[in-house]
């Protein structure tokens, strides 16, 4: 960065500065005068510029720094050497960067005056300030809202005020909120409505209007001057586009979300009950102390840690610099989604980049080559840790905290976990980290890595752990008095044995409180002789009581089986997984049987929970005989059992009634009551639970894997619906670890060949449609069965769920490949298709210059003969574009060229025939079209559309040609038209059958019917009446037909 230095005799001088070493500076904003009168980088070169009138601002600028005891600062206008396109480039790119890096802004408006006597209130310059030009200017956004810091001054150099105490009358000018103007971040606010704001203002260069959004919408994208507004903005939305699917993607579960619930769960935050350690020695060590870059709190089950956390995170966002982020992680064992190594770094990654969205092109750089796979494939943790550093190191992450808690409930590649954060803590960087865990020796072990960490551990800080029990026992018991009604001795007894009896444990003052919640006030007295110190003990008593109830076995199995499911499952899905709740719809009652679970269990939201890890814990250490009598294996092999039955009783065609096949998944919501409620966790989970089971523990139960067992009629019979129901789910990813799964559990099996047969095809399947049944469900019955090999077993078993209305279909392989069978003769790529009018040819335009025509029946190509064909519609002839910026007219029989339209300045994109073949329409790459008389050659209008247009054809009418960004009017004289577009592109609407504008898409009336893979992508393609034709790029050309009224 290059940057004014203020000399000691007064002047000043040009330093250039690497990005690691920039001093703190000041920064000018202001509206730029006439070229001529403003200083530039090559003025102050060559020494001269003194007598320009922007020089004023160089002065003012330099003496209003060296005020605020700042030796450096920048002004855009001579700062950045603009003969150097690389060094602009990267300037435009940097801009709001450097402005909100700055320690100062200064808004010099020279049209607001100030009168050396003014008193008034509002002072008179309130108007002008409100009439600035400053304010409709496109680059000034970016320049009021980046820094922390703005100020105003008049054209006598005058202070006006602030961003923050000049608030109401920038909002009143802007309409941008006032905690935007208070230093909000940007990300809290949508994109559309950050590009709202910049609604009425202008730039000098029509491309600057995009380019100034850069830093406003958080994306990275290299100015392209002579591309236009149109071009750039188009771009613009393109990068958000892309922002937005990488961080969606790189969701897996929000944080924020899981803090929230937590808070919840455990009745909510005391703050009295965690601002000791806000005092404590060792974090305020942690803290203040830049060498103490992380802390690691300690303690027993129950002790607080997750509340302490909570707290902290808290104290954290409400004192930290605007500047600074807040990154956390709950980790729970019970959830699969939140008990792994990566699922932490993705949390924390997920975290940071919604706080501070440019920190995604670390991530962007991988995930632009694999997409979502990145976040799923086996090398994801390697990705994620090389993803995370370089986030870590990326100079412009201000000041961080990162926080994970309960470490030892990361169940999955923990060791890999603490080893990351011990290096990461060890290096030189802005970030300190906190982490939490039980008191585990090999936790301990690898955290001793670490090379600045400070230890809190809650036993050796018991007195402040016990005053915060304290504290939260006084709330618990004013909450039960109120509630119950308890007189004063019922009130001050249960103090007094929670006092008593807590241990300094928050969760067993919390589970005796919750018991004592459900208890009548009379029986209150003697109940509290029953619950003994300690959690084990309670926990034991907590069994007890279950062991005594009518309910025992009921209670049991549902303690099994929340102890064994993969995720927290909902009260419906619980009902399908235990045999004896089926009949039971009642949520109240399901409520009363959770109740009946001695505490062990909570609800928040439907939801089940267990109290705490601690109670898991137990059940599986020392009462897993009790609620395991048959072993875990058994109790795996229910759950998969149950998740079949109810999967093969709910699974359907169109389950949420989409209808239209190219239903995207993205708008998908769910109806009410939902139909997967009750199957959406054995969707997702039925193979895990098998594969969980021992195989030898039970004889009879090998039924289930045999041919025409269960699982062999479930695949024949719902295999379909249920890769539907993955795609509903957003678990299409799953299903295909899931299958892969499967057909290696299967491979022990030598009983079974059918049912491996259908498992192997089932995998081949998935894998190959993953894509389009995740992007839309109902895809499953379109483009997975079409596009699959003739003998594949899933599709012969679904022939019926097959489009009717597709007559003449791709012509596919017998057996999984990704070869192609269609027409084939062109050395090159095939750029464009063309259907005769009367059906019976094809004509196709390829990269090795030849056009060939083909018979439409037998594919036999009949004659050979350029960008782009078309048939007149009487099929007599045939036009062509060519790269040498002409049209050809040809005969259809001979091949003979007719005639040669010359007329355009680049190469010829696409060309039609009028549906009366009286004209011809052609559009070039100098962004026109022409209409041309096809029988004399003579050019009748050129139309100045402002781009090139690929893909172009006459309506019925001739008054109107349709293009792949919208229509034309062409009855209009010639000169500049007026597309249907916005700077931001809609899609073309079309009428009948026809592709898609991204050629992902077979439509009809504009509604998606198939996806096509990618190996079925257009490079050209041609719609005739309920034919389709698609040339690919490998050279080949495939025909689909649909037969119209068989669409529904």
């Amino acid at each position: 960065m290059r940057l004014f230095r203020c000399c000691d005799a007064g002047g000043f001088r040009l330093t250039q500065f690497p990005d690691d070493a920039i001093p703190p500076y000041a920064i000018l904003s202001h509206t730029w005068g006439a070229d001529a009168e403003e200083v530039t980088f090559e003025d102050l070169t060559n020494g001269t510029g003194k007598n320009k009138a922007g020089h004023e601002k160089i002065w003012f600028c330099g003496e209003q720094a060296r005020q605020d005891g700042l030796q450096h600062f920048w002004i855009d206008t001579c700062c950045i050497n603009k003969a150097n396109k690389a060094e602009l480039s990267q300037a435009i790119q940097s801009m709001f960067r450097w402005y909100r890096n700055a320690a100062r802004c200064y808004v010099y408006l020279p049209d607001v005056t100030v009168a050396t006597d003014e008193e008034a209130n509002p002072p008179l310059w309130e108007s002008a300030f409100r009439k600035s030009k400053w304010f409709t200017r496109g680059w000034t956004l970016q320049e009021l809202l980046a820094p922390n810091t703005v100020e105003f001054f008049s054209r006598e150099r005058r202070k006006l005020g602030d961003k923050t105490s000049l608030t109401q009358q920038i909002y009143k000018v802007t309409g941008i909120p006032h905690s935007v103007l208070q230093g909000a971040p940007l990300s809290q606010f949508s994109i559309k409505d950050r590009l709202r704001w910049s609604e009425h203002r202008q730039t000098t260069r029509p491309e600057d209007k995009a380019y100034s959004l850069l830093g406003v919408v958080d994306v990275d994208l290299a100015p392209c001057y002579g591309e236009g507004a149109e071009g750039a903005f188009r771009r613009l939305h393109d990068e958000i586009s892309k922002l937005e699917r990488c961080i969606q993607d790189m969701h897996s579960t929000d944080p924020c979300d899981d803090k929230k619930r937590i808070e919840d769960t455990k009745g909510g935050l005391l703050q009295d009950s965690y601002c000791w350690i806000l005092n404590n020695a060792s974090f305020q060590q942690w803290h203040s102390d830049l060498q103490s870059r992380l802390l690691w709190i300690k303690g027993d089950p129950g002790k607080g840690k997750t509340m302490l956390l909570c707290g902290i995170i808290n104290e954290l966002q409400r004192s930290m610099a605007q500047t600074a982020f807040v990154s956390y992680f709950f980790c729970q064992a019970t959830d699969s989604r939140i008990n792994s190594a990566t699922a932490v770094l993705r949390g924390l990654l997920y975290l940071l980049v919604s706080q501070q969205p440019s920190l995604v092109s670390h991530v962007r750089k991988r995930y632009d080559q694999a997409g979502k796979t990145m976040f799923e494939d086996a090398n994801v943790w390697i990705a994620l840790t090389e993803i995370f550093a370089d986030v870590l190191r990326d100079p412009n992450l201000n000041t961080t905290y990162l926080i994970i808690d309960a470490l030892d409930e990361c169940v999955i590649d923990l060791p890999k976990l603490l080893d990351f954060v011990a290096k990461q803590s060890s290096a030189p960087s802005r970030v300190k980290w906190i982490v939490s865990s039980r008191n585990w020796p090999d936790i301990e072990e690898r955290l001793e890595r670490a090379g600045h960490k400070v230890r809190l551990s809650l036993e050796l800080n018991a007195e402040s752990v016990s005053k915060a029990v304290s504290i939260f026992i006084e709330q618990k018991v004013s909450q039960l008095a109120q509630q119950k009604k308890y007189n004063e001795h019922t009130r001050d007894a249960v103090r007094a044995h929670l006092v008593s009896n807590a241990n300094d444990t928050f969760l067993w003052v919390a589970l005796v409180c919750q018991d004592l919640e459900a208890t009548a006030k009379w029986n209150v007295l003697k109940k509290l002789k029953m619950f003994p110190p300690g959690l084990d003990s309670l926990y034991v008593r907590m069994m007890q009581q279950i062991n005594k109830s009518d309910d025992a076995e009921l209670c049991k199995q549902v303690l099994a089986l929340v102890a064994l499911v993969y995720r927290p499952i909902i009260l419906e899905e619980l009902a399908a997984l235990v045999e004896q709740l089926e009949d039971i719809a009642n949520d109240s009652e399901l409520r009363e049987i959770i109740g009946l679970c001695g505490s062990f269990l909570t609800i928040r939201r439907d939801t089940i929970y267990f109290v705490h890890q601690s109670a898991k814990d137990f059940l599986f250490t020392k009462t897993f005989h009790e609620i395991f009598p048959s072993g875990k294996e058994e109790a795996h092999y229910r759950i998969f059992s149950r998740s079949l039955q109810v999967m093969s009783r709910t699974l359907r065609r169109d389950m949420y009634s989409l209808r239209q096949l190219g239903y995207p998944a993205e708008q998908v919501k769910p109806p009410d009551p939902d139909p997967l409620a009750v199957t959406r966790y054995s969707c997702i989970y039925w193979v895990d639970h098998l594969c969980d089971w021992n195989l030898s523990s039970s004889a009879k139960d090998k039924v289930d894997l045999q041919d025409r067992g269960a699982v062999d009629t479930f695949l024949r019979q719902r295999y379909l619906y249920w890769l539907e129901a993955l795609s509903i789910c957003k678990s299409m990813s799953k299903g295909v670890v899931s299958m892969a799964k499967l057909k290696v559990f299967m491979q022990r099996r030598t009983d079974a060949s059918p049912l491996n047969e259908i498992v192997r095809d089932g995998r081949r399947f998935i894998m190959s449609h993953k894509l389009a049944i995740e992007k839309s469900p109902l895809q499953a019955y379109a483009s997975a069965l079409l596009f699959s090999p003739t003998q594949s077993l899933i599709r012969g078993l679904f022939k019926k769920e097959e489009p009717d209305w597709i007559t003449v279909k791709p012509s596919m392989d017998n057996r999984w490949s990704p070869c192609l069978s269609t027409l084939e003769g062109h050395s090159s790529s095939v750029w464009s298709v063309a259907f005769s009018h009367d059906s019976a040819r094809v004509a196709s335009a390829s990269g090795d210059n030849t056009v060939k025509i083909w018979d439409a029946s037998s594919g036999e190509c009949l004659s050979t003969s350029v960008w782009s064909v078309a048939f007149s519609h009487d099929s007599a002839r045939v036009a062509s574009a060519s790269r040498d910026n002409t049209v050809k007219i040809w005969d259809a029989s001979s091949g003979e060229c007719l005639s040669t339209l010359e007329g355009h300045s680049d190469s010829v994109r696409s060309v039609a025939f009028s549906h009366d073949s009286a004209r011809v329409a052609s559009a070039s790459g100098d962004k026109t079209v022409k209409i041309w008389d096809a029988s004399s050659g003579e050019c009748l209008q050129t139309l100045d559309v402002g781009k090139i247009l690929y893909r172009i054809a006459f309506d019925v009418s001739g008054s109107h040609l349709n293009t792949d960004v919208g229509t034309i009017d062409i009855s209009a004289l010639s000169g500049s038209v007026t597309l249907s577009t916005i700077s931001e592109p809609c899609s073309p609407q079309y009428h009948g059958l026809a592709l898609s504008a991204d050629g992902v898409w077979i439509t009809y009336n504009s509604e998606h019917l198939v996806w096509l893979p990618s190996e079925y992508r257009p490079s050209c393609s041609a719609v005739l009446g309920n034919t389709i034709s698609i040339g690919v790029g490998t050279g080949r050309v495939w025909i689909c037909k649909v037969e119209r009224s068989r669409l529904s």
